[in-house]
């Protein structure tokens, strides 16, 4: 990773023993030491936690018409949503895939701030830039600002210590000041609890995360790398690009086509999503809960109990809440699976038993 992308944070990270990784061509933590990937799961479930995310992509809209622009390139409906409020959506290719699944925060109609992942970010501006009529400006401000996302039951309590605002809805945001610095309070999350994240400046981060680490001690707070973010992600069944949304994986396969306006004239990708609807998916992406011990990873080949090629794991981890194996797959509907069901998951050449399910895996909700 000699050639890796780095946060503002990374003192930070190497100062607490993180454990680095590679996510999107930036090296960020994966776990702390004292702490690991089910201590930091935990810590977010039951209290709180701080994840460094300042490899997500960052960019803006804005000019006359931004709003509206955006609305004809994205697939979810913008003027569902307020300014002070953000939006989960999708970029696909003309063909269905999805090119990054992102969020659009609405600062009004001539302004729209981007949340993209990280190592699509400059393709994502690439095509809403070439696109874009006259007076419009997409500008890639992936290093302009850092993301911290506080996570967990006790993270109000925090930002209440810290004088943040938290009596805002669910995807909603607003305008702030920390550590000296202006600050972007959004109650957004990737982990299923209640939570927010904060937009801070790049020059600011280390001060912000400082105050933070500093606070939360007394509600019990542990950073928290990415391994974590990624079981508590999985247990909620929410999709991960590049793996469980691609590509060759179109919204309506993924489940995700509750992110699409289904009722707008146009979007990119829009006919071939309609004709996929219309005919329904050859594939669709299930939950699965091990039966036995085996710890389910991506690629793994699913197949019937009688040896019929169904598909492969997406996303599988260990359930650090639930104990057991968890799985999203996607699998073949011509085999017309039910809730219930049971499949078998090549784990490392042993055929486990696992019982196919909706997600989310555990019962909680981010609201």
């Amino acid at each position: 990773m000699t050639d890796a992308l780095t946060s503002p944070l990374h003192d930070r990270h190497l100062a607490l023993g993180a454990k680095l990784g590679d996510f999107g061509g930036w090296s960020m933590p994966l776990e702390y030491a004292g702490g690991g990937v089910v201590a930091e799961h935990t810590a977010v479930r039951e209290r709180v936690g701080v994840f460094d995310v300042s490899h997500l992509g960052k960019a803006t809209v804005r000019g006359p018409g931004a709003r509206a622009y955006l609305d004809t390139v994205l697939t979810n409906a913008l003027d569902r949503i307020a300014p002070g409020k953000a939006q989960y959506t999708l970029l696909c290719t003309e063909d269905g895939g999805v090119v990054d699944d992102l969020i659009a925060y609405l600062h009004g109609e001539d302004h729209v701030f981007l949340i993209p992942n990280a190592a699509n970010t400059p393709e994502v501006v690439r095509i809403i830039a070439a696109g874009a009529p006259d007076g419009l400006e997409v500008v890639d401000q992936h290093r302009d600002f850092a993301v911290l996302a506080v996570q967990g039951p006790q993270s109000a309590a925090l930002l209440d210590a810290l004088a943040l605002p938290t009596e805002m809805e669910y995807m909603a945001f607003a305008e702030a000041q920390l550590a000296g610095a202006p600050i972007l309070v959004c109650r957004t999350g990737y982990t299923g609890e209640h939570g927010y994240e904060l937009v801070v400046p790049w020059a600011s981060a280390a001060d912000a995360w400082d105050a933070i680490l500093a606070t939360g001690e007394r509600f019990g707070i542990l950073p928290c790398g990415l391994g974590a973010r990624d079981t508590l992600r999985t247990e909620m069944g929410y999709p991960l690009h590049g793996q469980d949304l691609s590509p060759s994986i179109s919204p309506v396969q993924a489940r995700a086509g509750w992110a699409v306006g289904w009722g707008k004239e146009a979007f990119r990708g829009h006919e071939a999503l309609r004709a996929e609807r219309a005919a329904g998916p050859a594939r669709r992406l299930v939950g699965l809960v091990s039966l036995e011990r085996g710890i389910p990873r991506p690629h793994m080949a699913v197949t019937s109990l009688d040896g019929e090629a169904l598909g492969e794991v997406t996303s599988g981890t260990f359930s650090p809440t639930l104990k057991v194996g968890i799985a999203l797959a996607l699998l073949a509907t011509s085999a017309g699976l039910e809730e219930g069901d049971e499949v078998l998951v090549d784990v490392r050449g042993r055929a486990s038993r696992f019982s196919v399910t909706t997600p989310p895996f555990v019962d909680r909700s981010p609201k």
